[in-house]
């Protein structure tokens, strides 16, 4: 299997993996919602863990592969913000923690850059 026949499917198992992490460990998603969003946060990492599996599920189908890598990239710009509300909560926690919060925000751009290529290498409908 090539490079490029692989890329999708570990893009899928990575949002796999988050997506069963939403509903395993709830709580320390909840506590990176934005509180301005209406609703729980609960509702909120719940739909974002359904919309991990979603969109590996997606990914992993060759006819939707491009516009599941799509919305993929567009979900990870989506969920930024949550990651910036991580990382300015965990600014007094020990430096390791600290480090990995906003280590998460830079690895936005691969990630975002990564689910497009996949788009432009798919094949499926867009």
């Amino acid at each position: 299997m090539s490079r490029s026949e692989r890329s999708p499917l570990l893009l899928a198992g990575l949002l796999a993996a988050a997506g069963v992490a939403h509903f395993a460990a709830p709580r320390s998603f909840d506590a990176t919602i934005p509180r301005g969003l209406p609703g729980t946060p609960r509702t909120w990492t719940y739909a974002s863990g359904a919309a991990d599996l979603a969109l590996a599920a997606g990914l992993v189908a060759p006819r939707t592969r491009k516009a599941a890598a799509l919305a993929t990239a567009a979900f990870f710009v989506g969920v930024f913000p949550a990651n910036v509300k991580m990382a300015a909560d965990w600014r007094h926690r020990p430096t390791p923690q600290k480090a990995a919060a906003f280590g998460r925000l830079p690895l936005q751009v691969p990630l975002v850059l990564w689910a497009r290529g996949v788009a432009r290498n798919a094949k499926g409908r867009s």
